[in-house]
């Protein structure tokens, strides 16, 4: 097993996240402003609010009241969102803390150019502010400028971005226009410095260069006490003591890589190895990347556009493979794509990619379809819709168009599916939908040093962004499917083709490593036995046990004769906030309404064209679909009528600042804002319909008949944190010998497994009670292919929920104990994640105590006890175990730990 690195100490990072930790359930806690969720397009994540409040608690808590904390550093990973948190930092420290400039730096114009975009360009997509900054009634204006002004006007924030090169000649190099010492120290300035990792060479070489940058950035944090340096940066080398020992106090904040992919915001990675050409390495991207696109439209009625990119080594290496490329594409014929798929089935091995192999057979068996597939293939990769984004000169200039164009891939108007490259693409490029890295062979002597294996991991990271695809007329910002199955592999993971040689392998799986990016090969995956031990098929539990949930009743289409019964209001008017329409939204958000005290309505103008595009774009109300969910319906446009939707009798408003003009929406802005009304319309409608309703009359089912052997994968993760056992989310299969679990075995993470251990130190209390204790995995895996799955389901039943939610789920584990007297059932559910997002479930569980006088059964029993406890969570942070003491002995369990108690 590998061995987990020792973490080094960060004092402020440490005292900071224990002052946030004893603040949780105080009132004093920090929230974010109201200012900030209403002037940001997008919603802050958890881990953004958590660094922003790090960040105010560092600059005014009484603990820090005596240090001028003037130097921190955000660690992040790659694809985060560091730019958005950076967006709202500059707001927050000129509303909070007066702060007018602000000097952002980076190394390379790609990274630049982008930043303004996303700070200054109110035209772009990637805009990151509102139209209309407004902050307590008062209208805020961002200046781009490239020195600061001697004279600042009210209600404005000066924003210089520059490449660092170019600030540290303006320090050493006086001359006329150029910002020096003296410009930093007449007015407080905060520098934002991204991409921080290439900010200390002269650190790592143990001695200071004359005219170094970090020498350069810091001459402007010391020109006034009052400046401040804001870093940032995915990368950052503490395994450097010089390094460590420059940042151990400065280190505000983290977000590593394997949470960003554990929180599920990213694809999952996998790396294909293959010893194949790389002409037969294109050929194998291709089909690969045209059966993505086709399994989206085909499986889920859905359009992405999946993008490739080649990496290698050298400009004319990457120009070459250009051309051939190109060839490749005009010489496919049906014929040669049917010799080179034999081909691939006959030196395939056992360990060759589990997708590529899905790819192979789908067009084996499209056999009759593939004219039209190499039609297709001609026309979506066709030279016309490559980029080349390797400079031809010293300029730096990409072709005319290309720089947008690489900005804006996830765009529906951006046709563009094939990029070549060399460097230009590893740092400040923000895609979504790249779903292939291609790393060529350009020489078969390169082993891959660790600075290129490195640039390549990172590029991996980069490109490791979700793809936020349209499914079910919705969109998530998280991954939606179960890792490792066919919808996960084929949408929701970015593949790494490598070359196959060892050296350069070892170093790639190093530099994974060393960002805890977690990967693993594409190869087939086998699915282990789980079975029911046989001593527990002797026991009378087994023979003639039962395990209890809730009936289910069905429900008449004709019930559904509105929309009103699914929740959804088509009598009055419409209010849209305008910032909110444009954010990405989590659960928790939804519950917390805008703040939009200086704001108006006005009203929403459009005509049939958009409602149109919109039921176009969304699958869900493609007519077949609507007609699952409203039986009644009788075409699509009779849902915009009277009698459904009501859409043309009442009216849309937007909730929009004072100081923005109504007349400035744009159409592509009111497209968005109705997308999102029939977004949260379909959502209503998907949750307020169901065949069947939950009751509170519970069923007991033969266990013998319900219980059953299953088969389930391990995750096959090789690199990163998420391949060791003492990660909580890590998958593992566990041996359990011990009498009271039911399985020989379980594969769960490691927050099950310390449940489980839990359980099983209080085994022989319980005994001193009950007779019969058995702890029983129910693992969706036990019957996905049959009826019984559905029934083995709790449902919410009578009043009192919180959100309503009808689909039921099935609870992670079953306490089954029975004395002479009576039986309880308990349902257990350990969560890691989404805590949030799945209240519902813990509020469910809380529901049965609760209402247990609405409890009845089917035989009218009354030796029958159904119970649920709250969420488990690592060490126990909700108080289960102590809960389970009081709620099956009248008391805690004996040797609590203080975690439990």
């Amino acid at each position: 097993m590998a061995k987990k690195k020792k973490q080094l100490p960060l004092p402020l990072y440490e005292e900071v996240k224990e002052l946030n930790e004893s603040l949780f359930n105080d009132q004093s806690a920090w929230g974010v402003p109201s200012y900030l969720k209403e002037n940001m397009v997008h919603t802050f994540r958890y881990y953004q609010d958590g660094a922003l409040r790090f960040f105010h608690y560092s600059q005014v808590a009484n603990e820090f009241r005596f240090r001028n904390v003037n130097h921190v550093l955000f660690n992040m990973a790659t694809g985060s969102g560091k730019t958005d948190l950076m967006a709202g930092l500059i707001l927050y420290l000129y509303q909070e803390h007066g702060y007018q400039n602000f000097l952002f730096l980076v190394n390379t114009t790609g990274v630049l150019n982008k930043t303004i975009d996303n700070l200054t360009n109110k035209g772009s997509d990637k805009y990151l502010y509102a139209p209309s900054i407004e902050i307590d009634g008062e209208r805020v204006e961002i200046r781009q400028v490239s020195t600061f002004p001697k004279t600042q006007s009210k209600n404005t924030i000066y924003l210089k971005l520059a490449t660092v090169q170019r600030v540290a000649a303006d320090i050493y190099t006086q001359k006329e226009n150029a910002m020096g010492e003296e410009d930093y120290a007449r007015d407080k300035v905060v520098i934002l410095g991204d991409e921080a990792h290439h900010y200390s060479a002269s650190t790592k070489r143990e001695k200071e260069t004359e005219q170094s940058w970090e020498k350069a950035i810091a001459t402007i944090l010391n020109a006034r006490a009052d400046n401040k340096l804001l870093e940032f940066t995915a990368t950052i080398d503490l395994d450097n003591k010089n390094v460590y020992e420059k940042y151990k106090d400065k280190v505000l904040y983290r977000y590593a890589l394997d949470r960003f992919i554990q929180d599920k915001y990213s694809k999952n990675v996998k790396r294909i190895q293959s010893s194949n050409t790389d002409i037969d390495n294109m050929m194998n991207v291709v089909l690969l990347s045209e059966y993505r696109r086709r399994f989206a439209l085909e499986a889920h009625d859905t359009y992405i556009k999946p993008v490739i990119m080649f990496k290698s080594q050298r400009v004319d290496a990457s120009n070459a493979a250009h051309e051939q490329f190109n060839e490749l594409i005009e010489n496919l014929s049906v014929d040669s794509l049917k010799v080179f798929l034999d081909r691939q089935a006959q030196i395939a091995t056992e360990d060759a990619s589990e997708t590529l192999a899905m790819a192979h057979d789908y067009y084996r068996h499209n056999e009759e379809n593939l004219a039209d597939i190499v039609r297709d293939i001609k026309r979506e990769l066709a030279p016309s819709r490559i980029i080349n984004a390797n400079d031809t000169s010293q300029s730096g200039i990409l072709e005319k168009g290309h720089y947008e164009a690489l900005n804006s891939l996830e765009s529906p108007t951006n046709l563009y599916r094939v990029i070549f490259a060399v460097a230009r693409l590893t740092e400040g490029w923000d895609v979504l939908n790249l779903f292939d890295i291609v790393r060529l062979s350009d020489d078969p002597k390169a082993k891959g040093t660790k600075a290129t294996t490195m640039s390549e991991a990172q590029l991996i990271g980069r490109g490791a962004r979700y793809y936020p695809f349209l499914l079910d007329g919705e969109r998530s910002f998280t991954r939606r499917f179960d890792d490792d199955s066919q919808d996960s592999l084929v949408l929701e993971t970015i593949h790494y083709h490598t070359i196959n040689e060892p050296q350069y392998l070892k170093n790639l799986v190093s530099a994974l490593d060393e960002m805890n990016l977690p990967t693993g090969e594409d190869k087939k995956n086998p699915l282990l036995d789980v079975k029911v031990k046989p001593s527990f098929k002797r026991t009378d539990a087994w023979k003639h046990g039962k395990i209890y949930y809730n009936e289910t009743v069905e429900v008449d289409d004709a019930y559904y004769d509105s929309l009103e019964k699914y929740g959804v209001d088509t009598k009055n008017d419409v209010v849209m906030p305008y910032i909110a329409a444009l954010k990405e939204v989590s659960y928790k958000d939804e519950q917390v309404g805008e703040d939009y005290t200086n704001a108006y309505h006005v009203p929403l103008t459009f005509d049939k064209r958009y409602i149109e595009k919109i039921m176009n774009r969304l699958s869900f109300y493609h007519f077949a679909n609507l007609k699952k969910y409203i039986p009644l319906l009788t075409s699509r446009e009779s849902f915009l009528d009277e009698q459904w939707l009501n859409i043309y009798n009442r009216t849309i408003y937007v909730t929009i600042p004072r100081t923005m003009d109504s007349s400035v929406l744009t159409p592509i802005e009111k497209l968005t804002i109705l997308e999102r009304y029939f977004t949260d319309v379909a959502k209503q409608i998907k949750a307020g319909y169901s065949k069947h309703r939950g009751t509170g009359k519970f069923i007991g089912y033969p266990i013998k008949e319900y219980i059953a052997n299953y088969r389930k994968r391990v995750p096959n993760y090789d690199t990163g944190r998420m391949k060791l056992q003492q990660d909580p989310q890590t998958v593992q299969r566990y041996e359990l010998r011990e009498g009271y679990f039911v399985y020989d075995s379980a594969i769960i993470n490691l927050t099950e497994k310390q449940f489980i251990d839990r359980i099983a130190e209080r085994v022989s209390e319980l005994k001193e009670v009950y007779e019969d204790v058995y702890l029983i995995r129910m693992d969706e895996n036990m019957h996905r292919e049959s009826a019984k799955n559905n029934k083995l389901k709790l449902h919410q039943f009578g009043s009192g929920h919180g959100e309503v939610n009808l689909a039921g789920f099935q609870p992670d584990f079953i306490l089954y104990l029975q004395n002479a007297d009576y039986f309880i059932q308990i349902f257990i559910e350990p969560k890691g994640r989404n805590i949030e997002e799945e209240q519902w479930k813990e509020d469910l569980l809380t529901h049965l105590n609760e209402h247990e006088a609405e409890i009845i059964f089917e035989d009218e029993t009354t030796d029958v006890k159904i119970k649920g406890v709250r969420f488990y969570t690592m060490h126990d942070g909700r108080g289960t175990i102590k809960q389970l003491g009081e709620m099956l002995l009248g008391r805690a369990f004996q040797g609590l730990s203080v975690e439990e108690l």
